[in-house]
């Protein structure tokens, strides 16, 4: 029996698309006029891994308290720990951190433009440089994140969920349908928009898709091929117990000593001893010379 490549059956349309993301957009205030790489870094830095609704908060009081990266170097690492919140992962924190002190010392406080020099900055990977590069400075370079892949994997690929990722066919698939000219970054925010909103992993919403063309509708919407995946939980994870610990400290603006550090967590000692050695060696607390913790960059 020969072997049948895949093919693409359908493409989409980037009129559709455009004149759908005029109307629905979302009012996020890192879209709005005049918000500053920089800002538009530090949101990207926050969405890994962090809903929308909880990011929007914490990012408006950041760029208010530090709008540049040399404000955000100047504080200490402490300060940035505490603003952090909950927003979860503050090993985020502590490498926006890093980066805004290379973006200030390095560049003359002006982040940068082109995604290889974005991907040298610490904590900057090969999604939030070409994020930068595309939503800060206009470029047309293809931005990929699992919205993005499952509207192409319905809409071109006739499938229900993506592949497993794949950068190079990836980025393919959206420079196959990025639009010529100026309306190429504004097409890559609409194509996140899309997947964020209406081409939802669980429950898409398929009677607002603006498509008129989708491989997946086509075809009768085929489920997903394999089990479905597994959602990491959180309660009772050491995530949970980091995070526990991490609010003593955030709270204090002096070192505690580890009786009060123990009360965060009774549940299990070991878990808790592990979560704690594990926050020693990322750097985000420190031990004091009297044996005490604090936030790391706190002066005790």
């Amino acid at each position: 029996m020969a072997h049948i490549l895949p093919h693409r059956s359908m493409t989409i349309s980037p009129q559709e698309l455009l004149d759908w993301y005029g109307r629905a957009r979302r009012d996020l205030p890192w879209r709005d006029p005049g918000v500053s790489a920089w800002q538009i870094l530090v949101s990207e830095f926050m969405l890994q891994q962090t809903p929308v609704a909880r990011v929007v908060p914490v990012w408006r009081e950041w760029v208010r308290r530090w709008p540049t990266a040399s404000a955000t170097a100047a504080a200490t690492l402490a300060d940035v720990l505490r603003a952090w919140g909950k927003l979860g992962y503050p090993m985020r924190a502590k490498r926006l951190h890093q980066c805004a002190i290379v973006i200030a010392r390095d560049y003359a406080d002006v982040v940068p433009d082109d995604v290889e020099t974005l991907m040298t900055l610490p904590g900057v990977g090969s999604y939030t440089a070409r994020a930068v590069a595309c939503f800060a400075y206009r470029k047309p370079v293809p931005v990929v994140d699992t919205n993005v892949r499952r509207v192409i994997a319905r809409a071109v690929h006739g499938r229900a969920d993506a592949a497993a990722p794949s950068a190079a066919r990836d980025h393919a698939d959206v420079i196959a349908l990025l639009p010529d000219g100026e309306s190429a970054p504004t097409f890559s925010a609409a194509l996140m928009e899309l997947g964020a909103t209406v081409c939802a992993a669980r429950a898409p919403r398929c009677d607002l898709c603006p498509l008129s063309n989708c491989s997946w509708r086509s075809a009768g919407y085929p489920p997903a091929r394999g089990a479905a995946r597994r959602v990491q939980g959180y309660a009772g994870t050491d995530r949970q117990v980091r995070g526990r610990l991490l609010d003593v400290l955030r709270t204090r603006d002096s070192p505690v000593t580890k009786a009060e550090l123990d009360m965060a967590w009774l549940a299990d000692t070991d878990q808790r001893e592990r979560a704690l050695e594990s926050l020693l060696a990322d750097g985000l607390i420190t031990r004091t010379a009297r044996g005490q913790f604090a936030l790391a960059g706190e002066e005790g």
